[in-house]
């Protein structure tokens, strides 16, 4: 029985909601990673009690804040993290751009496995690095690394960094121990240091296993740099607040002085209260949410069998982004996007924006939300695309 209830439907219109009130009227959204779930008591209570005090002035992180940081990793993910290895910035995309920035020089390649988060592209840009992309390979209805092309690209003179999405977005793995240990392996014999990005660490379905990258061996801590929230998981993603977390004092000093160079060093009066709740009392609250997010992927599933066969969904084993196969389909995935988007006004990413080879023949759909939402939108997905599949007049189409 559970004991939080996912399938309340909150109107987020009129909120400045990135997701709702910025894409137009009568669009349902099912795009940028945002849940439509309510966050857990704990954390409504954390920080109505601290908007209660009517000064909200410069803020900073106390030894709680740590505590529950390093607590939250030791008991979920058997890591054992220093309070001194932790950085905080307001959010993990600023806190790649950091990485990025002190561990390169301009014009270094920075490797990454695509399709990826679109941030990666830019973040890379943007520190005057060139992206090297590994691409991932399809293997039945899900991915896996190409370890070969990684060693060649890890093997490049200019390449000095791997960053690493753990869990995976959008492919949805959960990369395994065996897979970060070889993954590292390659990185250490060509001296190539790694940022993982494990924003997403604690959305994993039943049956999969999130293991931290630095948590894989002493060589995988000493040669990695993890950048984490509690933002995706716990809905918090508004209140800024996020980790770097490295061993090595030498690089940890360099980062936090580009922390400060950027000026990304201070924190919300709310963040560091949203986290400490999260992470003390949190958990059973999480542990519901995903088995939500479980049920939901497998009604999608069903779904598209039943209605739009011609579109195959992968394998979700982390995040709630569900990645389609539409390349049986007569459209480009920028062309379906907006078909989607003009013709049955709901909202999901092309895949191209996540690669613009790699990701050609694909959506992202978001389906954090309560189902009956999740529904509505894949019902007017089927209602624009039942031309498109095959033996159309018999399938019918949902009311």
């Amino acid at each position: 029985m559970t004991k939080y209830d996912f399938d309340k439907e909150t109107n987020r219109l009129g909120t400045q909601s990135v997701k709702w009130d910025s894409i137009g009227e009568g669009v349902l959204p099912m795009w940028v990673a945002d849940m439509d779930f309510e966050v857990a008591p704990c954390i409504q209570r954390a920080v109505q009690e601290r908007a209660a005090h009517p000064i909200y002035g410069y803020t900073y992180t106390p030894k709680e804040y740590y505590d529950a940081v390093t607590g939250w990793f030791s008991r979920r993910h058997n890591w054992q993290i220093d309070r001194s290895w932790i950085l905080h910035t307001p959010g993990v995309v600023a806190a790649m751009s950091c990485a990025i920035k002190a561990m390169t020089l301009p014009g270094e390649k920075v490797i990454i496995l695509t399709p990826v988060y679109n941030c990666f592209f830019s973040s890379i840009r943007n520190c005057g690095c060139e992206t090297s992309e590994s691409p991932l390979v399809r293997q039945a209805d899900t991915y896996v690394i190409d370890y070969d092309d990684l060693e060649r690209r890890c093997a490049d003179e200019r390449a000095t960094t791997l960053l690493f999405c753990n869990p995976h977005n959008p492919a949805g793995r959960v990369w395994t121990r065996e897979e970060l240990l070889r993954v590292n392996e390659i990185c250490l014999r060509h001296h190539v240091r790694v940022i993982a990005d494990e924003i997403h660490c604690e959305l994993v379905m039943p049956g999969h296993e999130f293991t931290p990258f630095a948590a894989v061996s002493a060589e995988c801590q000493a040669n990695s740099v993890t950048l984490n929230s509690p933002s995706k998981a716990f809905n918090t993603a508004g209140l800024q607040m996020s980790n770097v977390i490295c061993s090595d004092e030498v690089l940890r000093r360099r980062i936090d002085r580009v922390i400060n160079i950027f000026e990304v060093c201070e924190v919300n009066p709310f963040g560091p209260s949203a986290l400490i709740a999260a992470y003390n009392e949190g958990e059973e609250w999480l542990d519901q949410l995903n088995q939500y997010l479980y049920d939901n992927y497998k009604a999608l599933k069903a779904f598209f069998q039943e209605y739009m066969p011609k579109i195959e969904i992968l394998r979700l084993e982390g995040t709630y982004l569900v990645w389609a196969d539409c390349s049986a389909l007569e459209f480009t995935s920028d062309e379906l996007e907006d078909l989607l988007m003009r013709e049955g006004k709901v909202y999901v990413n092309s895949g191209t924006l996540y690669g613009q080879r790699t990701g050609q023949g694909y959506l992202r759909i978001n389906i954090a939300c309560p189902r009956k939402r999740m529904m509505d939108g894949l019902t007017r997905m089927a209602r624009v695309l039942a031309p498109y599949m095959e033996d159309n007049c018999d399938l019918g189409c949902p009311a």
